[in-house]
């Protein structure tokens, strides 16, 4: 592969979960994507859950984005008045990836059917580091990390912090 497209970057990353319902010890997507990206070989540098509130997600965003170069959400994506981690990170996006939530919608529909029509997903970049919004099921967090956000981080960050 051409080394200008995919160098090899030590990948650092922080999962946030959001959720003002669950524990750490009953969250099922976190454990889910740090086994997924331990068994890949990227560190994954901590978790935290947070509740479902802008101010705090935002905070503990930015706070995430000075000890790692991938932060992940997982939860409070829907459409229930008080998912709002799409809201929190969206304006702080200075790249959007298109291209992660039609890829997921997409492979969530093969699961899902049109149920994946209320599956917000959100990528982008974040002063040359990567930043991912998906949905909070332990499903959901496996397709993504997975299938899109493994193969594509070394990628993804290449060409992000240039």
């Amino acid at each position: 592969m051409d080394p200008s497209h995919v160098q090899k970057i030590s990948v650092q990353v922080i999962i946030l979960i959001v959720s003002t319902s669950r524990t750490e010890k009953e969250d099922t997507a976190g454990k889910t994507i740090q086994s997924i990206l331990q068994g890949s070989s990227i560190s994954v540098i901590r978790t935290e859950v947070i509740p479902d509130n802008i101010e705090i997600i935002q905070t503990s965003l930015n706070q995430a984005l000075k000890d790692a170069n991938c932060i992940i959400l997982t939860g409070g994506t829907g459409i229930t008045h008080d998912d709002c981690t799409i809201e929190a990170v969206e304006p702080l996006l200075e790249k959007k990836l298109d291209g992660f939530g039609e890829l997921f919608r997409m492979k969530s529909f093969a699961e899902v059917g049109t149920r994946t029509l209320l599956s917000r997903a959100l990528g982008g970049i974040i002063d040359g580091k990567a930043v991912f919004c998906i949905p909070g099921s332990k499903n959901a967090a496996e397709l993504a990390t997975r299938e899109i956000i493994v193969p594509e981080i070394l990628h993804i960050l290449t060409h992000a912090s240039r």
